[in-house]
């Protein structure tokens, strides 16, 4: 049975590495449940920067590219929200998995039923990328803070 204690449940994320100030960063278990406490998690962060306005869009981008760690990859996922001090005016989110392998951007065709996911991304954010890791990949994407 699931604790419930309005936050995640404590047996879905791996460890919570940091929640202070202008970076939170939280590793999942490579498992289904990562999509859903993944969404929980940036909405529950962004309420504490008083980010509300971006909780949708955040959760729905970062749900996306943890479904894709979860697809392709084996190991535990990390997902990190950033407010970095030499970018005013934004928000980073981040998912890191241990594939090394960039994602790559396909062309669905109407009747697929998965393939958008980084197209939704590349059309919702300011800009996005990848970066190799010491062992795997991160794919970013910034948003602009409101005001």
């Amino acid at each position: 049975m699931k604790p419930d204690m309005g936050g995640p449940p404590a047996w879905e994320v791996i460890g919570v590495i940091d929640t202070e100030g202008d970076c939170a960063e939280w590793t999942f278990a490579a498992e289904p449940g990562a999509v859903r406490t993944a969404r929980q998690v940036v909405r529950g962060q962004l309420r504490c920067w008083d980010l509300d306005s971006l909780s949708d869009l955040a959760a729905l981008l970062v749900s996306e590219l943890v479904t894709n760690a979860l697809r392709h990859a084996t190991g535990p996922i990390g997902v990190r929200l950033l407010r970095p001090s030499g970018l005013d005016g934004v928000l980073r989110c981040e998912v890191s998995d241990p594939l090394p392998d960039p994602p790559r951007e396909r062309a669905a065709r109407l009747d697929d039923e998965s393939g958008r996911g980084l197209q939704l991304v590349a059309s919702s954010c300011r800009r996005w990328g990848t970066r190799p890791g010491v062992a795997g990949k991160t794919v970013w994407f910034e948003l602009a803070l409101p005001g």
